[in-house]
């Protein structure tokens, strides 16, 4: 079974919010997915080792894997694409707690390509079709959403503190299970 890029979107959107159990259905209008999408990655995410199903219709995302996997293979197996300058969603170092640290000047921080977005900048592919749309509605999804794609398009410097910030994350929501 191999993985998709909607999977680790289900997966970060379980991480994003710790302790909450999600039906497919809600998950999938979460996610602008259907049920059977989401059931799907779910299933993937058990597969490969990102995930646990300790019972029938619960899971939860292995964070210390999950880690790994965004760490060190997240930009190989899905790079980003840069594109041009358009309006859309601010992701990578436009978007907090990233944007404090770079100091970007305006115009400088990726997009992803969306009539709803604020923001002006050079587009970048995101991991998901969907991604933007449940970025807008989920601010803490919309963070993680953000540090990954650091990893999948940023400079060293900018890898490297959306490492460190993506751990902290990640960590601080383990704890609040």
């Amino acid at each position: 079974m191999e993985l998709k890029p909607q999977d680790l979107l289900v997966l970060l959107k379980a991480a994003a919010h710790p302790g909450q159990r999600w039906t497919y259905a809600a998950l999938g209008e979460a996610l602008a997915m259907s049920a059977s999408e989401t059931h799907a990655s779910v299933k993937r995410a058990v597969a490969c080792g990102l995930a646990v199903a300790p019972a029938r219709g619960e899971w939860l995302p292995l964070r210390p894997a999950l880690l790994e996997f965004v760490l060190h293979g997240l930009r190989y197996v899905w790079p980003a694409s840069a594109g041009p300058v358009k309006r859309g969603v601010a992701t990578s170092f436009g978007v907090e707690p990233l944007a404090a640290k770079v100091n970007a000047a305006a115009g400088e921080a990726p997009v992803w390509a969306h009539p709803e977005g604020a923001q002006k900048g050079p587009t970048l592919s995101p991991l998901y079709r969907t991604a933007p749309q449940a970025a807008l509605a989920d601010p803490a999804l919309h963070r993680l959403l953000a540090l990954v794609d650091a990893l999948r398009a940023g400079r060293a410097r900018e890898r490297a503190l959306a490492a460190a910030l993506l751990t902290a994350e990640l960590d601080a929501s383990h704890a609040r299970e």
